[in-house]
């Protein structure tokens, strides 16, 4: 990872370069909203990684940018995958060989997914004195606080299973919910050129949840135990800068 992150800087810093040959270029430091596209991908910790495996989040960002190189930003990230990881949820309405049968009488094909949302306001800073190609980048560490959601989406294929369509499906679905915590470290990049804006880093998140659903029925009462759920992933990003104002400090190269 580290190699990678020092050949992406050096080809960034060539691409400047080259548009930088006229002459004489200068940069202002810069204060900016921008809104933001980004991926991760995670490694679930704790009573997460009972529930579930390795899944993905996709999401959207605000971010404020100040000229003193401090960013604020509001995050959401939708969390998918395909790893299930938690044994028995439909138990109550199976057979003995673990088979749901549908309302003809025939097995059900049933597909179990993780599914849910991070929603988070963080603050953090912007270091632009250290492995900077110009005054709006450089490492770059944040914190922040929100919420998080997940739940599993049970798919029957057909529809033909009535023990597991409308609020039924409630009592299997493991709703869980609670305060999230959020770190992120990592690089921040700005292009003179506005055109090339990313970051990328580690992402860690921490949060303090509990079942949300009033009964389970392979459990034959509700769930309501406090749980820690940790989430250790590799996120990047791309900004769109929505505007630029640079103030009179330059900065010449």
């Amino acid at each position: 990872m580290r190699k990678w992150l020092i050949a992406l800087l050096v080809m960034v810093s060539s691409v400047e370069f080259v548009n930088g040959q006229n002459g004489a270029r200068r940069d202002s430091i810069t204060s900016c909203f921008m809104f933001a596209g980004d991926y991760a991908l995670y490694i679930p910790g704790a009573d997460l990684a009972d529930r579930i495996g390795l899944h993905s989040g996709a999401g959207l960002s605000v971010h404020y940018k100040s000229r003193g190189a401090w960013l604020f930003s509001a995050n959401w990230k939708y969390l998918f995958g395909d790893q299930l990881r938690e044994r028995g949820v439909l138990d109550s309405i199976s057979t003995s060989n673990g088979f749901v049968i549908d309302k003809e009488g025939k097995m059900a094909d049933i597909r179990m997914f993780p599914r849910g949302f991070n929603l988070y306001f963080s603050a953090g800073k912007i270091f632009t004195s250290i492995l900077s190609p110009n005054p709006n980048s450089g490492p770059f560490i944040s914190a922040g606080v929100g919420y998080m959601r997940h739940k599993i989406r049970i798919y029957d294929n057909g529809g033909r299973t009535p023990q597991l369509q409308g609020d039924y499906l409630k009592g299997y679905d493991r709703l869980t919910s609670g305060l999230m915590i959020n770190q992120f470290v990592g690089y921040w990049f700005m292009s003179k050129s506005r055109f090339i804006n990313f970051y990328a880093g580690f992402e860690f998140n921490q949060a303090f949840t509990a079942g949300r659903r009033s009964w389970n029925y392979d459990l034959m009462r509700a769930d309501t135990s406090k749980r820690t759920e940790l989430q250790y992933g590799i996120r990047v990003g791309w900004n769109i800068l929505l505007n630029r104002t640079g103030n009179q400090q330059y900065y010449m190269y």
